[in-house]
């Protein structure tokens, strides 16, 4: 840009592991123009998340109220516009909110990722790379502006309280952590409970402690339950015990996270922790925890083959396989093997 932009509105409402993806753009922008006034339509879940992020104006939107929500939010938001909209989602009631916001620079994805009426509402694009993680695609939201995203920071929003819940769950001492998250909001990402309950009496033979985490979905309950009744081992059961300010403290203390492609697992990425990441319905490349593919289990390529017939470089980047029994792929050994990589590593 010719001049430094005062205002900018980025607009990315869900869900909470591409909201983390997120941060370290603003992280980028806030790093290099830091008089400038940055505003993000979010969801409310997204929102409950980073609450607290310093130096941005939230504004949730409900996809509940529908249009009267949009025409509220246009009233919500300043009247004389931004310098920049960054429409970081394709989805069709996405691009519709967009529209409500008022911007002279309307920045959204390039072609290739385009969908759902999306080259309607914005007037640039970002540049067309293929083959990217998601995070590196949001982040070259700020090219067009300038600038370039040559760090990842996160810095989330968590408050001391929720550091001190965590501390609180189990004792400060030499014992190493395996928290297992069990869930995705996509059912068919999810594996099966007595495999992480095989995984799981691994890590205790190893001097492991082991802990559950979820939401308090009636799943998440029953997937906990299954897992903690298939194992040999004690487990600390936290499901439904945690928010979502203190969910990230929580996975800041363990030294491994197991768990599929889901949130949980871009928040413990965010927070520095290592993921023992399940994939065989997504591309760990693409979706998988940014820092930590090499504990990852890998079998995206297989389901390719099995259910779309051919390997998964022929596929469109960031197709998914959610197909029942996919991610039956995944065995045991594949899980205990990344496990034993991060036990290694930790070791070394």
């Amino acid at each position: 840009m010719s001049t430094i932009p005062q205002s900018l509105c980025l607009l990315r409402l869900s869900a909470l592991g591409d909201v983390t993806h997120v941060v370290p753009l603003v992280r980028t922008l806030q790093r290099h123009w830091p008089q400038a006034r940055l505003h993000w339509v979010i969801d409310k879940g997204g929102f409950k998340l980073l609450e607290g992020l310093e130096g941005v104006t939230f504004h949730t939107y409900d996809k509940k109220t529908g249009l009267a929500g949009m025409r509220a939010l246009r009233a919500e938001l300043p009247a004389e516009g931004f310098d920049a909209l960054l429409q970081m989602q394709v989805a069709l009631r996405a691009n519709l909110l967009s529209a409500f916001i008022r911007a002279r620079r309307r920045i959204g994805y390039d072609r290739s990722r385009s969908k759902d009426l999306h080259g309607l509402v914005i007037n640039e694009r970002i540049p067309d790379r293929p083959g990217i993680h998601v995070l590196d695609a949001i982040g070259s939201f700020c090219e067009p502006l300038g600038l370039k995203q040559t760090g990842v920071t996160w810095d989330l929003p968590v408050p001391a309280d929720a550091h001190a819940w965590a501390r609180a769950q189990w004792p400060t001492d030499a014992m190493r952590t395996l928290v297992i998250s069990p869930c995705s909001s996509h059912e068919r990402r999810n594996w099966h409970a007595d495999r992480y309950a095989a995984v799981a009496d691994h890590a205790a033979a190893q001097g492991w402690r082991i802990v559950l985490c979820g939401g308090r979905s009636d799943l998440e309950r029953r997937t906990a339950d299954a897992i903690i009744g298939a194992m040999r081992a004690p487990a600390l059961d936290l499901v439904g015990k945690d928010t979502l300010k203190q969910l990230p403290a929580l996975l800041a203390r363990a030294d491994l996270v197991m768990t599929p492609d889901s949130g949980p697992m871009h928040i413990a990425n965010a927070m520095g922790t290592a993921v023992l990441g399940l994939h065989a319905a997504s591309n760990p490349l693409r979706s998988g925890p940014y820092s930590s593919v090499r504990y990852c289990v890998d079998r995206y390529d297989d389901a390719a083959r099995r259910y779309r017939g051919k390997p998964a470089s022929e596929l469109k980047w960031g197709a998914k396989i959610e197909h029942d029994g996919v991610m039956a792929l995944i065995t045991v050994d594949d899980a205990i093997a990344a496990f034993e990589r991060r036990r290694a590593d930790l070791a070394a």
